[in-house]
């Protein structure tokens, strides 16, 4: 199930994340959910839910019966949790 996931958003979603400069990465998949992860410059977008709703979630269930719904896990990576503790910590001077 992940290659055919893969391979639509390969083909009908990255070519317009990268236009963007972003990209797509799955998760988890998992009784009919699939997880996904918007990296790059789509990562933290204001639009990041419409991408999501409307170009990723759309595509991947109108070629795959099985998945049931797209989420976007939306994590902070630990390198920015890392910079805002120093920066807290008067570790990193603004």
């Amino acid at each position: 199930m992940i290659k055919k996931i893969e391979d639509i958003l390969e083909n009908d979603v990255r070519p317009i994340l990268l236009s963007h400069e972003g990209n797509v990465k799955i998760l988890e998949y998992r009784d009919g959910i699939l997880k996904i992860k918007l990296t790059g410059k789509c990562s933290g977008c204001p639009s990041a839910n419409i991408t999501t709703e409307e170009i990723i979630k759309k595509a991947v269930m109108d070629k795959c019966d099985e998945v049931k719904d797209v989420v976007l896990v939306n994590e902070v990576s630990p390198e920015l949790i890392d910079m805002a503790k120093k920066i807290l910590n008067h570790e990193i001077l603004h």
